[in-house]
């Protein structure tokens, strides 16, 4: 019933992603917050538990492939959010119990953003001119794809919604005045080879980074940066072909 009742706000498009997502970790998600948003002394967005869920089956993928990142912003974030990062330590705890899967330890930080990111209009605790900056940070990114694909980005999907949550790590590497050691990421190389109108477009975006913010992307940044772009403008033209 508990379950049942979490699916109800769910619109079509969520109904849509949903059902590319494994039932067992839909399930799973649903149950595990339901416990998580008692917890929590603020209301979580009605498309939390499907956000949720996506980033639960996208770290699961990664795991099983072989394919991890750093999460340089782990101190930072049990720093700043230490309710979110025990409730991330509880989630990974449960996905290894009861999905079989050993998450690695950058994940608790990663799904404590998550929640943080699902709050109910998204008030991420940061003083006004940081958030200000930080939404200067995502309006200039995102303008620099819409105007490389020349289409129109939904900043209300749950698309942007992951591409934001990115943008706000790299604000966070940002302000904290990070420095990343950066390997050469061969996957990150043939990404670049394969897909010609990507790799430009993130070429931009690196130079925005360094004339605006005086930083320099890794090829870590750079990956999930092509990762998350493809992905919401795979779903900008959809949605532009629907109507």
């Amino acid at each position: 019933d508990h379950i049942e009742r979490t699916f109800y706000s769910i619109d079509a498009e969520g109904q849509r992603i949903m059902q590319d997502l494994p039932a067992d970790v839909v399930l799973f998600t649903a149950k595990i917050m339901d416990i998580v948003e008692n917890e929590l002394p603020y209301e979580l967005s009605p498309n939390a538990v499907l956000i949720m869920a996506d980033h639960i089956a996208f770290a699961i993928a990664r795991q099983r492939k072989g394919i991890r990142f750093d999460m340089p912003l782990t101190y930072d974030v049990q720093q700043l959010y230490p309710l979110e990062y025990k409730i991330g330590r509880y989630i990974t705890a449960r996905v290894r119990q009861e999905l079989g899967v050993e998450l690695p330890r950058e994940e608790v930080a990663s799904i404590a953003m998550n929640l943080v990111n699902a709050k109910t209009g998204a008030e991420v605790t940061v003083a006004s001119d940081r958030a200000q900056s930080f939404e200067r940070l995502l309006n200039d990114v995102t303008d620099i794809v819409e105007y490389d694909f020349r289409t129109i980005i939904d900043r209300e999907s749950f698309e942007f919604s992951r591409f934001a949550t990115h943008v706000q790590y790299l604000f966070k590497r940002i302000k904290g005045n990070d420095s990343l050691s950066s390997a050469n990421l061969p996957l990150y190389a043939n990404s670049r080879e394969e897909f010609p109108e990507l790799a430009q477009c993130i070429d931009h975006i690196c130079t925005y980074m360094k004339r605006e913010w005086h930083t320099e992307l890794t090829d870590e940044e750079k990956l999930y940066f092509m990762l998350h772009v493809n992905r919401i403008c795979t779903k900008a033209e959809s949605g532009t072909a629907g109507r």
